[in-house]
């Protein structure tokens, strides 16, 4: 399962770049910088979305929390007042199988006898080699979904950041027609900062990062 603290980020105020790496430290940094904690923007490096964060209490206090996504918050500006609600739904609590620690859900699963038989000879069991072969097919992603993922996260960025500026709509045309010398130039009068991390997400996860890195 992956670590919800390694997920690879970046950290904007305004248009400027602040930090850049896994959101772990990305959210320490953001948290320890003399930025107005309003002011900044959290992007998500593989979606270009906005990633919401509580950035109260102590280091491992905001750490926590990045780590248990799933554990209900009050929210970054929300008041301390009143008691938080019950981890998790009642169908939540109810269940008894699966290793719920671990984020693994039990469900049916029909399958032919042969099919049984073929999964219980494989290293690890059955269950072990289901998600195995879910990830595997997740990993083979075809290079047009890859180009479309792409282009979806420098949409989200630039509909986050920057919506008001020059060539914006010719900007989004060019991406969309995956067109990057016309999104080069449409966008060439933009803040470096936001020109180069919206490239650097429209090229997608081959392109390497040439942003600043939280350890300096």
């Amino acid at each position: 399962m992956s670590d919800p603290l390694a997920k690879l980020c970046t950290a904007f105020a305004g248009q400027r770049l602040l930090f850049s790496g896994p959101l772990g430290e990305v959210a320490i940094a953001v948290a320890r910088s003399t930025e107005t904690a309003d002011a900044v923007l959290v992007f998500d490096d593989a979606t270009g979305r906005v990633v919401d964060l509580d950035l109260r209490g102590s280091d491992a206090e905001i750490l926590e929390r990045l780590s248990n996504p799933s554990k209900p918050s009050v929210g970054r500006y929300r008041s301390n007042a009143g008691e938080p609600a019950a981890a998790g739904t009642p169908e939540d609590r109810q269940r008894g199988r699966g290793r719920p620690k671990l984020g693994v859900v039990a469900r049916e699963v029909t399958l032919l006898p042969r099919q049984w038989e073929w999964l219980a000879s494989r290293p690890g069991g059955a269950s072990a080699t289901l998600r195995r072969l879910v990830d595997d097919a997740r990993k083979a992603v075809h290079p047009r979904q890859q180009r479309r993922a792409a282009q979806e996260a420098a949409y989200q960025f630039m509909l986050a950041t920057a919506g008001d500026l020059p060539g914006y709509e010719e900007a989004t045309r060019a991406l969309f027609a995956d067109d990057c010398s016309a999104l080069e130039e449409r966008i060439a009068a933009w803040p470096e900062d936001i020109r180069a991390y919206a490239l650097r997400l429209a090229v997608g996860p081959s392109a390497p990062p040439d942003s600043e890195s939280t350890t300096g």
